[in-house]
């Protein structure tokens, strides 16, 4: 109670400022809200994201003026001004702040759960770089605290497993992501289910991998397992269904069956025209890759 009460003084305090009196906070901390909300975001879809990098600067020091800078509500209020620059393209911007709250946070309340939360965004940050080598060290380093203050089972422990498979993948090791990607794969069955959407994304990502070192019958069982399930769970012209029977048709087509690669791509086609409509990104893929097939007979 007293911890409430003090955070309702300081939310008093800090909307009594005169620059707080329109201030884009000032209902939420009224309202006590100190960690559940994101405003980056609601700036982003604004598109006002260089006026509100300003704006947003201004306020946090109006805020820390009050507040410590190890306080929680600064720390994401300067977290959440990284995601910002990131939206922006400004990733060296990003990558300052987001290392200055994990050294802040190591000095003053050497938080693993907070720590956690600042390095995925870094890694974020470093991936959208292409710094894959570095990426992959801290990725490994969320991986290794989520075991220890998790469980290997965890979900979250399980994303950050999926997360550092990806990392290889991208780096085109595909051993090394495939042999996190079985692991993410059998627990997350254990753990959620051989129909959950986890589940099924794991398989997916490990039949891409299959794809990518030639191994296509491998990545085939995989996506009809993956396509059977998506029309048997959710429906035959879910988006989810039809990208599974779009990537079988490309595994059919690498693998010469230039007949059911056809009739599964005109299936996926037309269906994608009915429910995502002529335009939509997906459907304009789906066309293209008809085209090709169409071109490649010479027809």
């Amino acid at each position: 109670m007293k911890d409430l009460e003090g955070k309702i003084e300081q939310a008093k305090k800090i909307t009594q400022l005169p620059n707080f009196q329109n201030n884009t906070f000032r209902r939420f901390l009224e309202q006590g809200h100190f960690n559940n909300f994101n405003l980056s975001q609601q700036y982003r879809e604004e598109q006002r994201a260089y006026k509100a990098k300003s704006r947003y600067q201004e306020e946090i020091e109006a805020i820390r003026s009050i507040l410590k800078e190890d306080h929680l509500l600064v720390q994401e209020l300067r977290r959440q001004l990284s995601l910002l620059m990131s939206s922006q393209g400004r990733w060296k911007d990003a990558e300052r702040l987001q290392a200055q709250l994990i050294e802040l946070d190591e000095k003053e309340t050497n938080e693993d759960q907070y720590r956690i939360r600042f390095t995925s965004f870094l890694v974020i940050t470093y991936a959208s770089q292409g710094r894959w080598e570095k990426t992959k060290e801290l990725q490994v380093q969320v991986l290794e605290t989520r075991k220890r203050l998790l469980e290997t089972e965890h979900p979250n422990t399980l994303t950050s497993k999926n997360d550092l498979a990806l990392i290889h993948w991208n780096r085109g090791r595909w051993k090394e992501a495939e042999e996190l990607e079985v692991q993410v794969m059998e627990t997350r069955k254990k753990v959620f289910g051989a129909d959950h959407p986890n589940t099924l994304n794991s398989i997916r990502n490990l039949a891409s991998t299959y794809w990518n070192q030639g191994r296509l019958k491998e990545a085939e069982e995989l996506e009809v397992q993956v396509m059977e399930t998506t029309k048997r769970v959710l429906r035959a012209e879910h988006p989810e269904t039809l990208t599974s029977i779009h990537n079988l048709a490309t595994t059919y087509w690498y693998q010469g069956r230039r007949k059911e690669a056809e009739e599964m791509q005109v299936q996926v086609t037309e269906a994608k025209k009915r429910v995502l409509g002529l335009e939509h990104p997906s459907t304009l893929a789906s066309i293209n890759n008809l085209a090709m097939i169409y071109w490649d007979q010479e027809r």
